[in-house]
């Protein structure tokens, strides 16, 4: 299985030289990285190619790697029902290189690239309607990146007095506590509450 797959991505990279970077057979899944400019060529070619016949679009999502240049791989899930293949093509792209829309091959994208852009910031050009898809309006930030805060920015509870619901920005009820993990046997360095009363 890993030779036909591993051929399938030779065949590939031979038939978009300019467009595909490389490929990689790995638990029995073919992945191939494209430059993030030629997407629609790649799909198009994944989805009409003979030898191919990647034409179940399954979705896509997004990896975030923070401490590279181009922190984002933009990851799409494709699968050849006729040939019982599955492919995943990644890009890579950063916060301000948007990548091509693949609705004009795949329209079942749309909702899909709606919550990268949403969840990760990852621009698409040639999107009809690219804006929040999971997220509140006024949502500050991309809740999926590495970077975003764990307590978000904003808290929304039910305010019973004004009978409606309140945002607030996210305020911690305690400080973070620094806790000694000794054994109770050891016994600790300071003298914990209550202590003081015990007979010496």
């Amino acid at each position: 299985m890993n030779d036909r797959l591993d051929e399938l991505g030779q065949t590939i990279a031979g038939a978009l030289p300019q467009s595909v970077i490389g490929h990689e057979v790995a638990f029995g899944e073919l992945t191939i990285t494209a430059h993030a400019a030629d997407i629609v060529a790649v799909v198009t070619f994944l989805r009409d190619d003979p030898a191919c016949r990647f034409f179940a679009f399954v979705d896509v999502t997004a990896v975030d790697w923070p401490q590279r240049e181009r922190r984002f791989d933009v990851v799409y899930h494709l699968l050849s029902p006729t040939k019982n293949w599955r492919i995943r093509v990644k890009v890579e792209t950063d916060e301000a290189t948007p990548v091509p829309s693949i609705i004009s091959v795949f329209p079942g994208a749309d909702w899909f690239e709606r919550e990268v852009f949403d969840l990760y910031g990852v621009m698409f050009t040639g999107h009809p309607d690219l804006r929040r898809i999971l997220t509140d309006y006024g949502f500050e930030g991309h809740p999926l990146r590495k970077d975003f805060p764990l307590t978000g920015f904003v808290e929304v509870r039910w305010d019973d007095e004004q009978k409606r619901v309140v945002y607030d920005k996210v305020r911690l009820s305690q400080e973070y506590r620094n806790f000694d993990f000794l054994s109770p046997w050891e016994g600790t360095d300071y003298v914990l509450p209550g202590d003081e009363k015990a007979k010496q």
